[in-house]
């Protein structure tokens, strides 16, 4: 395994566990203060929005389809977690509040994928 593909795996890794890790924690903060953070979703749009760029330029170096599902799931992260906790912070917006821990999920996966993609041979 070259270089550059330890230091991705080692950061999808990294990635994966620091977003199951804050989701815990978000937890544990949301049952103390009754409720969501907007700033738990900023941080994780930031991350993930950097997530996005990183993949565009280990894609461009390395095609594969777990890189492309890794995106993929990191869209809908964005969507299904951070626009929903948004929308229901700002706006009061409930409808969608049970997709939230999918969201999370999705991001999770997405970070899982991201090492898949650059352990798996080039495609």
């Amino acid at each position: 395994m070259n270089g550059a593909r330890v230091w991705w795996l080692a950061g999808a890794l990294t990635a994966a566990l620091w977003v199951a890790l804050s989701a815990a924690a978000s937890h544990v903060s949301a049952l103390q203060a009754g409720g969501g953070s907007l700033q738990a979703s900023l941080t994780m749009q930031q991350f993930h929005a950097l997530g996005l760029l990183l993949l565009g330029c280990v894609q461009k170096h390395r095609a594969s389809r777990w890189l492309a599902l890794s995106g993929g799931l990191m869209v809908a992260g964005l969507v299904l977690f951070c626009l929903n906790i948004d929308a229901r912070l700002l706006w009061g917006w409930e409808v969608a509040r049970p997709l939230v821990p999918v969201g999370g999920s999705a991001f999770i996966l997405a970070w899982v994928a991201f090492g898949a993609g650059v352990l798996r041979p080039e495609r």
